[in-house]
């Protein structure tokens, strides 16, 4: 898909070349068709053999039963070790015991800050706790005056708050991904602190259509930090102006009480089941994990590589940026592994929102979205009580 799927075509003459007998025809498809395009073509039966999916589809497509199981190969395999992987990124291809991907390419999310601007504050490192950040941010905020603020949430993007409640021990969901656990103590916590930097304007409540540019409010010093991702890294190189470029830094994100963890998305190489040359495609996917290849992917598209061995040598190595995406990537986590996680993602954001604005106190907030969960899984409860049942 997108970006990827252009690049991926340049391998192909290296992999044909080492692997006679197989030839690779790879289909492009937008992000924003991908989706309905796959589930087409599995009613229709006419998947493609080797397919880079998003990590949040894989529980789908898992439970249409569409996807080969992988264990056994990777098991045989002497190209992919499990362990040479970040075991939350391995883990979002793992349903129930069974594996239905291997981890192509990794997305997280952490801080982008000015340290200069921090450092003006009085603090010379970006925080580690949730309470070192709140100080930050007071200090910041009392040295910027009204129209300027510590971090940038836009209330379009779920991310943000997502990441923060996956530093709490309580899952999202409950009782076998049937029920929402948004009542539970963490993630109130989480939204409390979530809703406070609204509360106290350290965050404009705004989303990114009201901001006009990422790259120039962050550098007229509009906000500090920033939670996104690893494609910032080259936006900010190519976007600041040059007497910025020594004033940003990344930095793992920080948790309640320590280091924090964030989500593990990004996407996985799968085996449709319909595929007649399994084979031939195991060997593409084999060829495409290799440390030298995903160093070469890494190069032309900045994607992250999901092996650790990978971040060894080469520029990813020498990227002062991307050390702490590498630091992160050891504390990640899955999102709920449900197919109607997404839609569970967008009523998080809505409900979210309405908090900010002071519609819904934390208590009301997160009684609205374990209900709105529930909504949304109850054909999943009805559909595990059936295969439960006589």
């Amino acid at each position: 898909m997108g970006r990827e799927g252009e690049v991926v075509t340049t391998l192909v003459p290296d992999f044909e070349r080492t692997h006679p007998g197989i030839r690779v025809v790879v289909q492009d498809l937008p992000w924003s068709a991908a989706h309905e395009k796959l589930l087409t073509a599995f009613a229709g039966d006419s998947t493609p053999d080797v397919c880079q999916l998003g990590n949040t589809w894989i529980p789908e497509f898992a439970a249409l039963n569409a996807l080969d199981p992988l264990d056994g190969r990777v098991a045989g395999s002497s190209a992919i070790d499990p362990r040479d992987y970040f075991s939350g990124i391995w883990d979002t291809n793992l349903i129930g015991s069974a594996l239905y991907g291997v981890p192509w390419y990794v997305d997280t999310r952490l801080l982008f800050y000015r340290r200069d601007l921090l450092s003006q504050a009085g603090f010379d490192a970006p925080p580690r706790s949730w309470g070192e950040w709140q100080q930050m941010l007071a200090a910041l905020k009392a040295r910027a005056g009204p129209d300027r603020y510590g971090v940038l949430l836009p209330l379009n993007e779920f991310e943000p708050l997502l990441v923060l409640a996956l530093q709490q021990p309580e899952p999202l969901l409950s009782d076998d991904g049937q029920r929402g656990n948004f009542e539970s103590a963490g993630f109130k916590r989480t939204l409390d602190f979530y809703v406070e930097m609204f509360r106290r304007n350290w965050a404009p409540p705004l989303t990114n259509a009201d901001v006009s540019n990422v790259w120039n409010e962050f550098a007229r010093g509009y906000f500090t930090f920033y939670i996104t991702g690893p494609w910032n890294i080259g936006e900010f190189r190519r976007r600041l102006p040059p007497a910025l470029q020594q004033s940003w830094m990344t930095a793992p994100l920080p948790g309640p009480n320590g280091p924090g963890a964030s989500i593990a998305g990004g996407s996985s190489l799968v085996i449709f089941r319909a595929s007649r040359v399994k084979d031939a495609a195991w060997q593409w996917i084999e060829y495409l994990s290799r440390p030298e290849i995903q160093r070469r992917f890494h190069e032309t598209t900045g994607d992250l590589p999901p092996r650790r061995s990978t971040w060894s040598a080469g520029a990813l190595a020498d990227d002062v940026y991307a050390r702490a995406f590498r630091e992160q990537l050891e504390r990640v986590k899955p999102a709920p592994k449900v197919p109607e996680w997404e839609r569970i993602a967008t009523e998080l954001r809505l409900v979210a929102e309405r908090a900010v604005h002071g519609q819904l106190s934390v208590d009301q907030a997160a009684a609205e979205l374990d209900a709105r969960a529930d909504r949304i899984l109850e054909k999943r409860r009805w559909m595990l009580s059936r295969r439960s049942g006589p």
